[in-house]
């Protein structure tokens, strides 16, 4: 008897530290949310990686394919509450259409840039085209922002063309500069998003940039353009360290009837919020997902090793298609400088460039393809939800000329 009682007592001992740990494991598993921003009542989801699934109406349209175990009808007429995490009742709408957004974003730009243009014109329609006003043209092109290399290219093919126009019409100024124009642009650049499902998972879109150019808003937006393409779409709120940044984000998605999964816990690893909405995508078999990341500082190494970290991590589980990086046109060349620092850690696909309508300087577009190499996919020219469209070169350089 006195042998067998230290083994009871071993026994008991390991089970209490055993039912000790278990409540520690499931309140870390607990920690990433979804919140789904459409759900039918009748119909419960388990949230991926535990926690607690907002109990939202259904929110989309009938049209729609929705993914497994969610409803997504009445998105044009049903308010979607969120009574978990205190945010206010959210009416969902229905996106434009990409085709009329293109049409406004157009006359938009032609409003606000038209400065670069209009100067050009003014310039080389003179009767005496002399070495001032060749200074002149330079001095625009630069201030344009569209770089030094370019803009000696620009002017060495208008002075070749102009020298051989000899007598110049205002139609014939204006033809031979919107060619020259695109030609810097380079309509042959692949503007495509690579939004596509794959056979069994979805497209990984990851979207990064410096604090302040509007990343949780373009994620937003551009959810809207891939709802208004009849996607199935979920977001990831990977940047845990911005105060609210995360129901930043998930107010976008009930906006359109899209899921976002969060963590309940600021600073949370961003890594593994990454994962568990990849994953959640994959389970539900959504056609796209979003991550949302925080705003790294260029200068901060760690910040930007852990970027390099989360598109490791996702890759576990599925291929990143697209790295899209968010600048602020009005930051100019500054913009060059931060665009070149991410593309050393992630492999940049595509630009998108906002606040374009808040400055004349347009030939950041130009300067930031010829830098990095990598195109100009989306721009935004204003600040209202569907002010975000696909990047289109022949009509960006009209805008500038009209």
């Amino acid at each position: 008897m006195n042998d067998i009682l230290p083994i009871i007592l071993s026994i008991v001992a390991a089970l209490a530290v055993i039912g000790g740990l278990i409540p520690v494991f499931l309140k870390a598993r607990k920690n990433i949310t979804q919140y789904p921003g459409t759900r039918d009542a009748n119909d419960p989801v388990t949230p991926q990686g535990g926690g607690t699934l907002l109990e939202d109406a259904p929110v989309a349209p009938a049209e729609r394919t929705a993914p497994a175990g969610v409803d997504l009808d009445g998105l044009e007429t049903t308010d979607v509450p969120d009574n978990a995490a205190g945010l206010e009742t959210i009416q969902v709408e229905t996106p434009l259409p990409v085709a009329g957004r293109l049409t406004r974003l157009r006359e938009r730009l032609v409003r606000s840039n038209n400065i670069l243009g209009k100067g050009l014109l003014a310039l080389l329609s003179s009767d005496k085209i002399d070495e001032n006003v060749w200074d002149e043209v330079e001095e625009t092109l630069l201030l344009a922002d569209l770089g030094t290399e370019p803009t000696m290219q620009l002017v060495d093919a208008l002075r070749e063309r102009v020298k051989v126009l000899g007598t110049r019409t205002p139609e014939q100024v204006k033809a031979l500069l919107r060619e020259e124009l695109i030609k810097l642009v380079d309509p042959t650049m692949d503007r495509s998003l690579n939004t596509t499902r794959h056979a069994d998972k979805p497209a990984v879109v990851m979207v990064v940039g410096v604090n302040g150019v509007g990343k949780t808003t373009t994620v937003g937006k551009l959810a809207r353009v891939l709802v208004a393409e009849d996607k199935d779409v979920l977001l990831g709120a990977a940047d845990t360290f911005r105060a609210a940044a995360a129901e930043q984000l998930a107010t976008w998605g009930q906006r359109v009837g899209v899921p976002t999964v969060k963590s309940d816990v600021d600073g949370a690893d961003p890594a593994s919020v990454a994962y568990e909405a990849v994953k959640a995508g994959i389970d539900q078999e959504v056609d796209v997902v979003m991550i949302d990341t925080a705003g790294r500082l260029q200068n901060k190494v760690g910040l930007m090793d852990e970027l390099g970290k989360v598109k490791r991590v996702i890759e576990k589980l599925a291929e990143v298609d697209e790295v899209l990086l968010v600048l602020d046109a009005t930051t100019g060349q500054n913009g060059l400088n931060q665009a070149r620092v991410f593309s050393e850690v992630v492999n940049i696909t595509g630009i998108v460039l906002t606040k374009l309508d808040g400055t004349a300087k347009g030939g950041i577009v130009v300067a930031i393809q010829k830098s990095l190499g990598v195109p100009v996919k989306l721009i935004g020219l204003g600040e209202g939800a569907d002010d975000l469209a696909p990047f289109e070169a022949e009509g960006f350089v009209d805008a500038l000329l009209n």
